[in-house]
């Protein structure tokens, strides 16, 4: 039964996994076509899979360029350049467009467009506010808004007085002002204002970035960007390439299954919980061997939520007080403390969850109210616990010599000096001060070995 079972769900996964493929086949993109992808929202792991897998794919497929749609707050650095780097290394025409009205690239998406070997930008859309945070360090009024990835916050230069300056907080700046002139200096566009993004936030309209230079041109919709752009050329690899998309099919390449489903795991949230579960299912499954699913449910978790931290800006420090709080808390429940050990690990959970995402952008901070509603549950289990184990501390002896005291017994027989008496089925030998008979009853009071030492009861 097992072994069919076993077989069964084998089948079901394979047939799964071979889904994606067959779906991706029966959409695949006509050669020279224009290939859609879609940036949206905040810049992390999962977007920069499948924007690095998206241009890998559309260069396989011969597509005839790449169009980027933007609209971005901003994000992790490391996932920025991850898809910059992509995106400098693609054999076809990588083209960055801000749309729609209203649409932004902010921080991280002022970096990628400066990228792109053609910006293009949609009225009444912005750019800019690229000002660098250091990881870790919390915003302040003082301090700058945003890495590379973040585009929030009063924007802090440090040659002007107004930020704290520190050694670290200019490295990170500098080192963002070489990467985006770089930037501007190969696609030869406005490296000046690109600097003065980084140094101090600036930002600009679509039609004052087109004035200054910044992006290549305007257009309403994506029609007219692909007219605009008909005989342009640029340099790709040491040669020209042309730019005619008048007739080239448009491929929208949506996000895959893939995608999503790291999107999903690397919610910082998501990720925090999956950690949480899988510890606690190994924590059960030691504790109380033999159930199984806590511990494959546990391991799995686990092992999902490793994956998501990976690429995830996790404070090693954070993920240690949590560890060592579940660690304590685990100690409690085996060999209890009377709640020295619970405490300390409920605070060292706390404060490790709390400061377990080690960046300053919302996107990919651990919400409070989670961590509230985590830490509560797990005092309520520790308190449960601490109550359990207390009640049996000071519950009477059901067992053993110590339960016999002062309990009764009835005399059975008497034998000059020696006495017995029968307590719960068993013969004792007795010793008591006072004469004894067959039938009389005694309470103990002592027990002297083999012997019970009892009081006589009045009758």
């Amino acid at each position: 039964m097992n072994i069919c079972w076993l077989r069964s769900m084998l089948f079901l996964i394979g047939v799964l996994l071979a889904v994606p493929p067959a779906l991706a086949e029966a959409e695949q993109a006509p050669q020279g076509a224009v290939w859609q992808l879609t940036l949206y929202g905040v810049v992390g792991p999962a977007t920069a899979d499948y924007l690095v897998r998206g241009l890998k794919d559309a260069a396989e497929e011969q597509a005839g360029a790449v169009l980027i749609r933007i609209d971005t707050p901003g994000g992790l650095d490391s996932s920025m350049r991850q898809m910059i780097s992509a995106v400098l290394a693609s054999p076809i025409p990588v083209i960055c467009y801000v749309s729609p009205g209203g649409a932004r690239a902010a921080s991280a998406g002022t970096f990628l467009l400066y990228s792109c070997h053609v910006a293009a930008m949609a009225p009444a859309t912005n750019l800019g506010a690229a000002t660098p945070v250091s990881i870790g360090t919390p915003m302040t009024p003082d301090t700058g808004g945003g890495q590379p990835g973040d585009g929030e916050g009063d924007p802090a230069t440090p040659h002007s007085g107004r930020g704290t300056g520190s050694a670290m907080e200019r490295k990170v700046t500098n080192d963002a002002v070489a990467y985006i002139r770089g930037l501007a200096e190969l696609r030869g566009r406005n490296a000046d204002w690109a600097e003065k993004a980084v140094r101090e936030g600036a930002s600009l309209t679509a039609s004052k970035a087109l004035e200054l230079g910044v992006i290549d041109l305007m257009a309403a919709d994506r029609s007219e960007l692909l007219e605009v752009i008909a005989g342009r050329s640029v340099e790709i690899n040491g040669r020209q390439v042309a730019l005619d998309f008048s007739d080239s099919a448009i491929f929208v390449a949506d996000p895959d299954w893939r995608s999503e489903f790291l999107a999903v795991i690397t919610n910082p949230n998501v990720a925090y919980m999956l950690m949480l579960i899988g510890l606690y299912g190994l924590i059960f499954e030691f504790t109380n061997p033999g159930f199984g699913l806590p511990g494959v449910l546990g391991a799995i978790c686990l092992l999902v939520a490793l994956y998501a931290f990976q690429v995830l800006p996790v404070s090693y420090a954070g993920l240690g007080l949590i560890l060592l709080g579940l660690g304590l808390i685990a100690a409690e429940a085996m060999m209890p403390s009377f709640g020295v050990l619970g405490v300390g690990g409920l605070v060292a959970f706390v404060i490790g969850s709390i400061i377990l995402m080690d960046t300053d952008i919302p996107a990919f901070q651990i919400a409070l109210p989670v961590v509230a509603a985590l830490a509560l549950t797990t005092g309520v289990l520790l308190f449960a616990l601490l109550g359990m184990a207390l009640r049996a501390h000071y519950r009477p002896a059901r067992m053993g010599p110590v339960a016999m005291i002062d309990r009764e017994a009835e005399i059975e027989q008497v034998y000059g000096d020696q006495a017995l008496a029968r307590f719960e089925g068993e013969l004792w030998e007795v010793r008591c001060v006072e004469q004894l008979k067959a039938g009389d009853r005694v309470r103990i009071h002592e027990i002297d070995g083999l012997t019970l030492v009892v009081d006589k009861l009045e009758a």
